[in-house]
């Protein structure tokens, strides 16, 4: 483990831990973590990448609401691949915002347009509002590939934690319902199990920036009943039929206690015949997409 890392993790537990979620309301602590961004994210990430271009807008759900999205073009060039992202928080932290230059950096180095989306999060909207918006959004990106100058059959489904859940969700759906058509999933140290019963759950839950204490809060504000947590749609690794899906490139890291959940799911893929790639990361911690400088 690195030396910047370590003094990172010490922040963490030691000196940062005063305030925990307990203490305050999901927007007050969007706020709060909008704040430390603002005041220490200099530290843990590079300045924000020049594009293109870097456009906001907002699309329509299926229940008439608007949901923001940001559109990264990394070049002028036609019938690029287009890489649609959801943001990881737990289903009920973090934004486009929070994302901005890990999707920069996508963009740019991917040669790839990057649409972040800003789905509805939990308290406010739990389970399966984010899964609905995370597909509708999907399916606006499809249809309007063409005229964001990518190829539609180019299309590329990529999140981190939470959004890794929601990667694998909507590829599930998007076999379902035989559209979109997906070229490829990337789930970065991915949440599909809410039942939090694996090893590593236990083995890693503590001393490592992401807990079991924070993930069980999360947990509890995104489902409606404790019947969610086994329904496949939260709980991806719990799907009975997993053929048919798109290739798979999964990434977990050593120190995450989610990392035993998001193997399964790379074996049970490959298990029903899907292409998969998983690399397990060495001596990495959840979030590492947001913290380079840490990394490095």
């Amino acid at each position: 483990m690195s030396f910047k890392l370590r003094l990172l993790l010490f922040y963490v537990h030691h000196i940062a831990k005063a305030t925990t979620y307990g203490d305050l309301l999901p927007p007050e602590i969007r706020q709060e973590n909008k704040k430390q961004v603002e005041k220490i994210g200099h530290l843990f990430d590079f300045p924000p990448l020049e594009l293109a271009t870097v456009e906001d807008n907002t699309i329509e759900m299926r229940d008439g609401v608007m949901i923001p999205i940001r559109i990264y073009q990394p070049n002028n060039k036609q019938d690029l691949p287009i890489i649609v992202f959801f943001h990881g928080g737990g289903f009920v932290l973090r934004s486009i915002d929070s994302h901005d230059k890990a999707c920069r950096r996508l963009a740019k180095t991917s040669e790839a347009i990057v649409v972040s989306v800003g789905y509805r999060l939990a308290p406010e909207h739990k389970f399966p509002i984010p899964t609905e918006d995370a597909y509708d959004a999907t399916l606006w990106i499809a249809e309007h590939a063409k005229s964001l100058g990518g190829n539609p059959d180019n299309l590329i489904l990529m999140g981190d934690s939470a959004g890794g859940n929601l990667s694998a969700v909507t590829s599930i759906q998007a076999r379902n319902l035989g559209k979109p058509k997906i070229a490829k999933q990337i789930l970065l140290y991915p949440a599909l199990d809410a039942r939090l019963c694996h090893p590593s759950m236990e083995e890693l839950g503590k001393d490592y920036f992401l807990t079991k204490e924070l993930i069980e809060w999360f947990v509890d504000h995104y489902k409606r009943t404790d019947e969610d947590i086994l329904n496949p749609m939260m709980s991806p690794l719990l799907t009975k039929d997993l053929s048919n899906l798109p290739p798979a490139l999964v990434l977990t890291c050593s120190l995450d206690p989610l990392k035993d959940e998001g193997e399964a799911y790379a074996d049970r893929l490959s298990a029903a015949g899907n292409q998969v790639h998983f690399t397990e990361y060495k001596d990495v911690i959840h979030s590492f997409m947001n913290m380079p400088k840490i990394m490095k």
